[in-house]
């Protein structure tokens, strides 16, 4: 039998999205590393970014060091920017900032973003919007560590309240302040919103390829 705790989560693989900064509170360390230590208790392996520094790097080395596989994805031209000294696990160098979030959501079977930039909140923002089109069906996570996001999550409401956002597209994203509880909420989620357009009609090797064939294309 599994200790207490340990058990197995219906989650093979979540992408995190977080920074390559750790901000200037120790709290939002914290968070990483208790999240990191979260996905090794449920053995849930790690897709993320692919930097070593700030929170990419507490969350992936705790990931890691736990027995759990790790992929990170990061484009060239951010190596020099945010791989700091040894990577851990399994690194996929792409070619840029759009094929890196195909990659990440091709890999996942969720999404947890932890506090960040506007990298970090361009990166959930796409999940929740793909979720909402109906390319993908996967849980949308949002780690509010000590009401961080207290204020993009009151902008979301707003937007139901002001009819740019459907109320039950504003379920998409599922939050909670630490990681523990995040995790429970998300294995228990349901999806409730309409999808613009059957996922069968997306295709994640289409995404990949949009920058692509639009400059093939031009017109």
């Amino acid at each position: 039998m599994e200790e207490e705790g340990n058990t197995k989560s219906g989650f093979k693989r979540v992408c995190v999205f977080c920074g390559s900064n750790s901000g200037n509170r120790e709290v939002f360390s914290d968070a990483a590393l208790e999240l990191g230590n979260e996905l090794v208790k449920k053995k849930i392996n790690l897709v993320y970014g692919g930097g070593s520094v700030g929170l990419m790097g507490l969350i992936s080395q705790t990931v890691y060091e736990g027995g759990c596989h790790v992929l990170g994805v990061i484009p060239r031209a951010l190596m020099p920017l945010e791989i700091s000294g040894q990577t851990v696990g399994e690194v996929r160098i792409v070619s840029d900032m759009h094929e890196r979030k195909a990659e990440m959501a091709q890999e996942a079977d969720a999404f947890i973003a932890l506090p960040g930039g506007y990298g970090t909140m361009e990166e959930l923002l796409e999940m929740i919007t793909w979720s909402q089109l109906g390319i993908h069906k996967k849980t949308v996570g949002l780690l509010n560590v000590d009401g961080y996001y207290n204020f993009l999550l009151a902008l979301f409401d707003n937007g139901v309240k002001e009819g740019f956002i459907k109320p039950g597209a504003r379920n998409i994203i599922v939050s909670a302040p630490t990681a523990k509880e995040l995790l429970a909420k998300m294995e228990q989620y349901t999806p409730a919103h309409e999808h613009v357009a059957p996922q069968e009609s997306w295709q994640m090797e289409q995404l990949a390829e949009y920058p692509k064939s639009q400059t093939e294309n031009p017109h």
